[in-house]
Order: C-alpha cells, then structure tokens, then sequence
C-alpha cells in the first residue's frame, strides 16, 4: 500500500514543523517548501530533529513554476497551505509584501493545485484576525468580520479566494480559522514568547526590563499540536467546510504576564515592565474569543492543552535553549 503524500508550504515555521512531525507520525510521505534563502541551515532550524525524514524543496508560494513542478511531481493527497508574512504588527510597516504573500500567493496555491493536482485536498490556513474588532462575541463561523490591519485584510481576501475555488472549481478547499496558538517554538517578536524569555531573562539576571504594548488586549491561546490536529481532521472530513478552532477561553495580556511571572516565582512583574508606544498596534483589535462548537461538534476536535500547559511547556521549551531566538528570522518565511 503507497504511502498518502502531503505537500507542505510554510514547514518551517511554528505550525508547518508540528504539522509535519503530526503527519510523520501518521505515516505520510512529507514534502515541505521552502523559499531559498542565504542561511539555508537556519531557516530549517524548527525541522533539525526530523529532517532526514522530510523531502524538501525549494519553492516560493510568489513562483508558479516552483510550486506546478512541486505538485506535478509528488502527485500529493493533501496540500497544506501555510506560508505567509504572519505578524500583524508587521504587516502595517510591510503591507504589500505581507498582502503579496498572502493574496497572490494562495492564488498561486489554488491555480497550481488545480491544474497540476486537482484531486488533491486544500487546507488554507485563515485567522481570527480577520474578525478583528467584530462585535460578535464569542465568534463563531457565521459572525461579522471586522479586519484591523493589512495582514487580517489579506487573510479574509485569501479565505474568501478559498471559498470561491471551492464552488467555482469543485476542488476540495478547507478554511480553518484558527485563534493564537502557541508554543516554544513560537518567534520572539510574538508577545507570548516575548513575555517568557523575557521573564527567564530576568530570573536568571540577564535582563531588568521587559518592553511591551498594550496589556490590556485579550486574546483566544491555544496550543500550536492541538490547532495542528485540527488542520489534520479538516482533510479527513468527507466534504470541504470552513472551521474556526479556539479553546473558548480568553485571557488578556496582563493576565499571561502574571501567570508566567507567578509560574517562575518572581513576585511584582511590574517593577520590570515598560510600556512602549512602538509595540501597540495602529488600529487594536481589542479581543478576540472564539466559539469552537462546529469543529467539536463535526470533526469531534477538542483541546488538550490548557493556558497553564501552554505557559509550562513554553517555559520549558525556552529556557532549554536558543531555538526562539534564533527562529525570530524565520517568522516573515
């Protein structure tokens, strides 16, 4: 029996590492592409511990050809469409490279796949950004998107541009919206990895200040295994749909600085906090939670890994090593 065969854009980052150490597991055959880049050995940093067991190639979501010739040649079940410029702050100081990557390069995606793999299935990876400040609380699948930045505004063109080549081209496309996930992976240019190397950094006295926005924003976090699962159970459903995927739970700023401070022990996180005027948002999506009922409900997903995990294994993760900080490059990948 041949082996089921995934093409991954976007491996190397936080979500396509998991996915492709999920799908490892389950017996597949992995391709991931990846751009060419001057520091190959750093942008496949995430992947070190299973590259030997991974085909990848050189490819760009930007380029056509890289990514006709990829799918021509691997014939692959399932296509997992990761790669793009994915920090929102970014996103305002880059907006046309961030909208290039994400817009024209699910274009591309979808394009390539239909004439080169069209019975592959089509995972495309959406946000909870694009609801931005919707007053649809907690958001669910059929709530009002309210986008705040280029990046949310490109995600909800490219969720869209889904949605259209699944009617209009009977291909199997899945949305899913998925909320912040986490984990050590995660780049240092991210809050949630900021604020735990920040506060290994001053319990271990190689820092006294931690710079932050704004405290006062709630998020949605999961954990990045469990929202990579999710990707996973959208291919296996017998028909293409679109799923948002949180925990439910929502919890601001201020209040994962102080678990993280209180996990390590170190009382009054304020007598190191500093906020900066350049780390808050030009238009601030003030909360985001999701309602993660359909997902549960259909595909019988749930999470398994609480804030409290989360926090534990970040910190776990981070202070065994520099793989933050030398990842904090490959976030744009």
């Amino acid at each position: 029996m041949n082996k089921r065969k995934a093409v991954i854009t976007g491996v190397a980052g936080q979500d396509g590492s998991y996915l492709a150490e999920l799908l490892l597991e389950k017996g597949y055959e992995v391709y991931g592409m990846i751009p060419r880049r001057s520091s190959p050995e750093t942008q496949t940093l995430r992947l070190d511990h299973i590259t030997s067991r991974l085909h990848l190639e050189y490819g760009d979501v930007l380029d056509m050809g890289s990514l006709l010739r990829t799918l021509k040649e691997v014939q692959p079940d399932e296509v997992y469409h990761l790669a793009a410029q994915s920090h929102v702050q970014v996103s305002f100081m880059e907006p046309v490279h961030t909208t290039s990557v994400i817009v024209l390069g699910t274009v591309n995606r979808l394009e390539a796949v239909a004439h080169a793999a069209p019975r592959a299935r089509v995972y495309n990876a959406a946000s909870s950004e694009m609801f931005g400040n919707t007053p649809d609380l907690p958001s669910d699948e059929e709530s009002r998107m309210v986008p705040c930045s280029p990046y949310a505004t490109a995600k909800l063109n490219a969720y869209h541009l889904s949605r259209v080549y699944r009617v209009s081209r009977r291909m199997f496309v899945s949305n899913g919206i998925l909320f912040n996930h986490e984990s050590p992976r995660r780049g240092l240019n991210f809050v949630t990895a900021k604020i735990v190397k920040g506060a290994l950094d001053i319990k271990a006295g190689r820092k006294e200040e931690l710079v932050l926005g704004n405290l006062k924003s709630s998020r949605d976090w999961g954990h990045a295994r469990d929202y990579v699962r999710a990707m996973w159970m959208m291919l296996q459903h017998e028909a293409p749909d679109d799923f948002l995927v949180a925990t439910g739970v929502e919890t601001t700023v201020q209040e994962f600085l102080e678990r993280v401070f209180r996990r390590l022990g170190i009382p009054d996180p304020y007598r190191y906090v500093k906020i900066s005027p350049r780390y808050i948002r030009p238009y601030e999506v003030n909360r985001l939670r999701g309602n993660p009922a359909k997902i549960q409900r259909i595909l019988g997903w749930k999470p398994t890994f609480t804030l409290d995990d989360l926090i534990n294994d970040m910190i776990e993760g981070l202070s065994r090593g520099t793989l933050a900080e030398q990842a904090y490059s490959l976030e744009k990948a």
